[in-house]
């Protein structure tokens, strides 16, 4: 299906202004960092899942699509050898996509510190479900940071220039200021190489807003979500003059539930050219799903993965209201200004390892 992107609900940022060779910090006031806070006590608390547990999960179809979404994204993009920046990596659910992608190198950053060393005992192979598989065929770093307020540019100035960006289902959660909005769109732009791609997904500022508007009150959702917004919202309108900071309250069973911001998408968009960043496509997912399930790989790919059932003997798939939370979302792929030089990709394969000790997390604060 179609959509359009409307421009009329929200203004253009306010400020034009770049920052200086991506230097000038921006004060974070303590409601960010409070709420920035809350979103890492939450997915530190989340305790990784058995196979037993997660198939179990009232959104297991749904994981299943948001995975065949992430796998087709890194399929398109990435190639062999690539170095990879994982913004918001979590426990590292998405190591094995990008090992089948053949990546040359892997850095994830992560808020929360209870996922980061839960994505190290997953990169090793240290649980019992991971013990069965082969290792990671590329070396790692973790990093404990904010990225939406960390210098990542500075930190990993000579660790880059890195080949691919990925920020899956999390750079909303920089939309709570403009300053931490900046701050990611800085960090990736300053790490990606000319000609490299940022793949991400996140909530759909229109159809949020547009269910926002459809429902009675100032919650709606199914029976495995809700959105709910705050009584300064309840004339259901808000001013062109502050696009940023717009929370609500998001719960979606056995996943989230804690803070979001809405990302109205045009100005997203906008924001990231002022950092070089020039959109190649955006997709709701099921716009998404309708383009990339004709395609016979892919296909093959869902079947594997199980969203729709496995075309066989398992004929249970994503219910109605798993799908109409995969609505809610959208993908989107920016490319980096430039033209690549190959003679000035370096090898920065030696600074990861293949195997990483605790002592190897490196834990960096913000400005």
């Amino acid at each position: 299906m179609k959509r359009s992107y409307d421009e009329q609900s929200f203004g253009p940022p306010q400020s034009k202004q770049r920052l200086n060779s991506y230097g000038d910090s921006y004060s974070i006031d303590d409601e960010s960092s409070r709420n920035a806070r809350k979103v890492a006590d939450h997915y530190s608390a989340r305790s990784n899942q058995s196979l037993e547990e997660r198939e179990a999960s009232p959104i297991i179809h749904l994981k299943k699509l948001n995975n065949w979404i992430k796998s087709v994204l890194i399929q398109l993009y990435a190639h062999r050898g690539d170095a990879v920046l994982d913004l918001a990596c979590g426990k590292g659910g998405d190591l094995i996509k990008w090992d089948k992608a053949k990546i040359g190198y892997y850095v994830g950053v992560d808020i929360a510190e209870g996922s980061i060393r839960d994505c190290r005992t997953r990169y090793n192979g240290d649980d019992n479900q991971q013990s069965r598989r082969k290792k990671f065929s590329f070396p790692a770093r973790l990093i404990c940071a904010d990225c939406y307020e960390t210098r990542l540019d500075e930190y990993l100035g000579n660790d880059g220039p890195y080949d691919i960006c990925s920020c899956q289902f999390a750079m909303h959660y920089s939309w709570s200021t403009e300053a931490r909005a900046r701050r990611a769109l800085a960090n990736v732009s300053a790490l990606l190489r000319p000609g490299g791609t940022f793949i991400g997904t996140m909530p759909d500022a229109n159809v949020i807003v547009k269910r926002l508007r459809e429902a009675e009150g100032l919650s709606f959702g199914n029976s495995v979500y809700w959105i709910s917004f705050d009584e300064e919202y309840s004339q259901k309108k808000f001013r062109a003059s502050s696009p940023f900071g717009i929370k609500y309250k998001f719960h979606l069973e056995d996943a989230v539930d804690c803070p979001e911001w809405i990302v109205p998408f045009h100005l997203f968009k906008s924001l990231a050219e002022e950092y070089d960043l020039e959109l190649v496509f955006v997709k709701n997912s099921h716009e998404f799903v309708e383009e990339y399930l004709k395609k016979p790989e892919f296909t093959e790919l869902m079947r594997r993965l199980g969203a729709l059932g496995d075309g066989r003997n398992d004929q249970s798939t994503l219910s109605q209201d798993e799908w109409d939370v995969a609505y809610l979302y959208l993908s989107f792929v920016l490319r980096k200004r430039g033209q690549p030089n190959p003679s000035q990709k370096k090898i920065n394969a030696n600074r990861g390892k293949m195997y990483i000790a605790e002592d190897d997390i490196e834990f960096i604060t913000s400005d």
